[in-house]
């Protein structure tokens, strides 16, 4: 009899020992999340900081320079609330400035050549690389969170983890027709 109550007792410890897990489960993936988001919005700012800093090397080539300031200064403050698809927004935007610049870039060939615009664009290139980095982590933290919400048993202890499902970050790969920036 003792020995069926001590089973007993060990299988209900162990229910909620299971129950715990998932339960942590779902908030350390949460914050992983939260804080893979911050990154991503960290090296977004930092981008548009290169692309404006861009933006001065090539100040003299571009027509309407005051405009894209403007609108750089909007998409940074729209970077700290935006959700992931807004993100997407923000990236579309930022990428299509980026591609401007670029072209304005390939266009001079004294402005391509000197070394400021050189070493800016490499920067530029450096961060684009550290946000797909950061989304790439951040979609599969997502992924493991999202799939806990599908299976059993941690699908069970959803609600009460106050999980509920998130978005992915998806951003364009690529520049339409991407200016060729190497050095010759």
């Amino acid at each position: 009899m003792d020995a069926i109550v001590y089973l007993g007792i060990g299988v209900i410890l162990a229910i909620i020992y299971g129950f715990v897990n998932i339960y942590n489960d779902f908030k350390k993936y949460k914050n992983a999340a939260e804080a893979t988001m911050g990154q991503v919005k960290v090296a977004m700012k930092k981008r548009l900081d290169m692309i404006e800093q861009l933006l001065g090397a090539v100040k003299g080539y571009v027509r309407h320079e005051r405009e894209i300031f403007e609108n750089i200064a909007k998409l940074r403050q729209g970077i700290d609330t935006a959700d992931p698809g807004k993100l997407g927004d923000i990236e579309q935007e930022s990428r299509t400035i980026t591609g401007s610049l670029l072209a304005v870039a390939e266009a001079y060939p004294d402005l391509k050549a000197s070394e400021t615009t050189q070493k800016l664009m490499e920067a530029v290139i450096d961060v684009e690389d550290e946000i797909a980095r950061h989304r790439y982590t951040f979609n599969n933290i997502v992924q493991k969170y999202n799939t806990m919400q599908d299976t059993i048993p941690s699908s069970l202890l959803a609600g009460y983890a106050d999980a509920s499902k998130m978005g992915y970050l998806e951003f364009e790969e690529k520049i339409e027709n991407p200016p060729d920036i190497s050095v010759n």
